[in-house]
């Protein structure tokens, strides 16, 4: 089984971050409310190649906050971890505290 996935030219591994179903109170919020579709990225790929041959490096970094499209992606399990796996250009924006 493979420790660790390297997506191949403008893919990254995305790991969804699941938001609290609770709050710290015991107060259990609806799925709506708190819905934001966002992941990590754990893996980027090298980049994809222009007509000319020239690389085109991922503008994203392993540990950026991503914000996902609803639908899209391919799910990975690796190690009873859940992963989806995009195409940067998929991707919607970077998300910062």
């Amino acid at each position: 089984m493979a420790k660790r996935l390297i997506p191949t030219l403008n893919r990254v591994l995305i790991e969804k971050i699941v938001p609290p179903s609770k709050t710290t109170a015991g107060i259990l919020l609806p799925e709506k409310s708190s819905k934001l579709n966002s992941g990590k990225v754990v893996a980027v790929g090298p980049g994809a190649r222009d007509k000319a041959g020239n690389l085109i490096p991922v503008s994203l970094k392993e540990g950026d906050t991503v914000l996902l499209p609803e639908y899209g992606g391919t799910q990975v399990k690796l190690e009873d971890r859940e992963f989806h796996l995009f195409r940067e250009e998929d991707i919607l924006g970077t998300l910062h505290d």
